[in-house]
Order: C-alpha cells, then structure tokens, then sequence
C-alpha cells in the first residue's frame, strides 16, 4: 500500500467514477464522489456510497459537484481542501453519451454534449490547479476513450468528438502543468456495453423529422450499436479493470506514471494509433528543445 491519497471523482454516480471510487476507498484513499443533485436525482447513489463507506468502514464521501457549473466546482474544490488541507489526484470523468444521426442533432444539442464532457472538465481545472500549483504536486487522470484513435461505429459523433476533443486538451494540459510538479495520465477505455450506464442513459437528437428520415436506412444499425460492441468484447471481459487502471495510476510514485494506459479487451486498434501519435509527440518536443515537458513514461 503507498500513502494515501486525497481523490476528487467527477461523474461519480455511476459506471466509471463510481467504481473507480470504491477500488481507490478499498486501498485507504480518500475519495470524494463528486455527483450532481445529491438530493434529487442522484440521492440513492449518494445513500448507497454512504453505505458501501460504512460497511466496508472507508473513507468515501458524496459531494455536490455538477460539472457544468463553475460555482459548483469551485465549491467540490473547496471543500476537499477545507477538510483535507490538500489535494492529491482529480479524476476527470464527467460525461454524457448521445446516440442517433449527427445531423438530427440541433447545434444547442452538441454544445451541450460538448459542455459536459469537455467545458466541464476546464471548470474542474480552473477550480482545482491553484492549489495544485501552490502544493508543487499532484495529479489529474482523464477518462477518455478508444474512439479517439480507434475502430468507432457511426451515430454516436457528438460523443466522440467531445471525447476527441477532451484528449487533446489534456496532451496539451500535460505539457503545461508538468513544470507545477503536475503529472497527467489518461486512461482510454474500450466500448464496454455492460457495467455502465452509457448506452441505457444515453440522449436522443431533437430533430425527431430528421433523425426518421434516417430509419429508412439506418434503424436497425442504430438499435443494435451496443450489441456490435458487445461481440466485440471477449468472454470475462469487466469493466472494473478501469477501476484497477486508476488505482495503479494513482498510487504509482510521480516518476513512474504512464501517460496513457489502454483497457480494451475489444482490441479496437486504438492502442496502435496512440502509441505512434505520443511517440511522434515527444520527439516533436524534443525537436524544439521541450525535453524537460515530457515525463520518463511520456511516451507509454
């Protein structure tokens, strides 16, 4: 066991965040369950955290954190630091899928998937890096996806693109925190079908004329995009090795914390196409004379 860390999980109702929240109590951590609605929509996922915490007798802990909100962020940040005097690691996983034809989709619509899975983890940052650059240290882990790089089936676009557009922000938050002392790893999911809410959750596009203009050709692709997904991944394949990816990015010592960490069993290429892309980066910054922006793992 390493020493204990402070975590702020975003998104933490659910799926990811919620496990990865239990995995990193189970080890001694200090986690806080960011979630949005602590009283309304999201009180059974705060009563049942609660209850995982006293049952297994960890420290996990639900706070009002909703992602698109700069007040609400400021406030999660405050807190933790308020009670803990510092913090250690903010996980960035925040997100909303949307699935149906791009086109249906209206602009508010995009921009408001976008404002969750890209502007939301800005707001985070913007609340949490002062005190990380105060500390000299700390740690911020994303949440991304294999779509990014990989295989991608079509009507799920705005979705992807956020989560495109989510990676290179934190490439380029990477370089620009590193000198603070502020490590950044990015762990790339597959498309698990099972274990979350993401395709259960997932919004529709406002267009409705649009979008049935799409049936024609495309209704029953679009009703079984998750089951294609499903076969793609291998028997025993579970979504709690993400929770375990961020457990051992967490508790690895500064020098030692891979830049980016691939779990998909599906094997959607995602894992080639990245290990090119980071290679081609680092030699970029090493080119230009940025060596000292770049970790001993930069390029893993």
């Amino acid at each position: 066991m390493t020493e204990s860390r402070i975590v702020l999980v975003t998104g933490a109702s659910s799926g990811f965040g919620a496990l990865s929240v239990r995995a990193l109590a189970r080890r001694g951590h200090t986690v806080y369950a960011g979630m949005r609605g602590l009283s309304t929509r999201n009180a059974r996922a705060a009563a049942d955290l609660d209850a995982f915490a006293s049952g297994n007798q960890v420290d996990a802990r639900a706070v009002e954190l909703d992602v698109t909100s700069q007040d609400s962020a400021d406030a999660a940040v405050a807190r933790v630091v308020a009670e803990q005097g510092h913090l250690d690691t903010v996980m960035h996983n925040a997100g909303h899928m949307v699935l149906g034809p791009a086109e249906a989709f209206t602009p508010e619509q995009m921009a408001q998937v976008y404002d969750t899975n890209v502007l939301g983890t800005q707001r985070v940052n913007r609340a949490a890096l002062p005190h990380l650059r105060r500390q000299g240290q700390g740690h911020l882990v994303r949440i991304g996806s294999s779509s990014t790089r990989g295989g991608c089936p079509p009507f799920l676009a705005p979705y992807f693109a956020a989560k495109a557009a989510m990676d290179a922000l934190a490439v380029s938050y990477a370089a620009e925190v590193i000198r603070f002392g502020i490590d950044t790893s990015i762990i790339v999911p597959g498309a698990f079908t099972s274990g979350t809410q993401h395709f259960a959750h997932a919004g529709a596009p406002a267009d409705s004329e649009r979008a049935a203009a799409y049936d024609v050709h495309y209704k029953a692709l679009m009703d079984d995009v998750n089951v294609r997904l499903a076969q793609l991944m291998p028997p025993g394949a579970d979504v709690a090795e993400v929770a375990d990816a961020v457990v051992r990015v967490v508790e690895l010592p500064s020098a030692e914390r891979p830049f980016r960490v691939h779990v998909d069993p599906s094997r959607d290429g995602s894992e080639v196409v990245s290990a090119v892309a980071d290679r081609i980066r680092v030699e970029f910054s090493r080119r230009v004379g940025l060596d000292d922006l770049l970790t001993p793992t930069s390029s893993r």
